[in-house]
């Protein structure tokens, strides 16, 4: 928080889990010819790219859980060898990330998914989103988990659902804001 910036009241959030139980039959999606798009793993990303790509897509949907990590815990997730980090790029530059954790056994979870705001409305988000529970699917997993919060873009919850993920618990909580 910057010098004299006002602090924050604590914001209620409603978190919804979904899961889904077996490889969905996906519809296929074609972005836009034009575009020129690359996916490609992040192997060892630096702290700093991981910090940006989080910073820049979840700005707008008060991503705050990794900016409380210090440097040392983040690069422990990170660069497990469980945890794949992806990148979604348009014309050369970051459009999106997806993070794939595998850490449980015989289970994934969608920690994050979100596209760098500049690139929402192209439709490249259920395009990268079914590019990513296929890439999950190709693990050996019996169960694949994601979570998304009633601050995150609107379109989350129906695009998951949309993809085969289904709610099984939900939770109130209260976020600070002021990080």
């Amino acid at each position: 928080m910057s010098v004299g910036a006002r602090k924050l009241d604590p914001v209620p959030v409603t978190i919804t889990y979904l899961e889904m139980n077996e490889r969905p039959r996906l519809r296929t999606v074609h972005p836009d010819p034009k575009l020129k798009l690359a996916l490609m793993r992040a192997e060892q990303p630096t702290i700093g790219f991981y910090r940006y790509l989080y910073d820049t897509v979840g700005r707008d949907w008060l991503w705050i859980d990794r900016k409380k990590l210090s440097d040392d815990r983040l690069g422990d997730i990170i660069h497990d060898g469980n945890v794949e980090i992806y990148v979604l790029y348009c014309g050369g530059v970051p459009a999106g990330f997806s993070e794939l954790d595998f850490r449980r056994p015989k289970e994934g979870n969608l920690n994050l998914f979100g596209l760098i705001p500049e690139f929402t409305g192209m439709k490249l988000g259920r395009y990268f989103l079914n590019w990513t529970i296929e890439e999950a699917w190709q693990h050996p997993i019996e169960r694949l988990t994601i979570n998304t919060c009633t601050m995150d873009h609107p379109a989350a919850l129906p695009l998951y659902q949309s993809a085969g993920f289904v709610p099984y618990a939900r939770q109130e909580t209260m976020v600070d804001p002021n990080v």
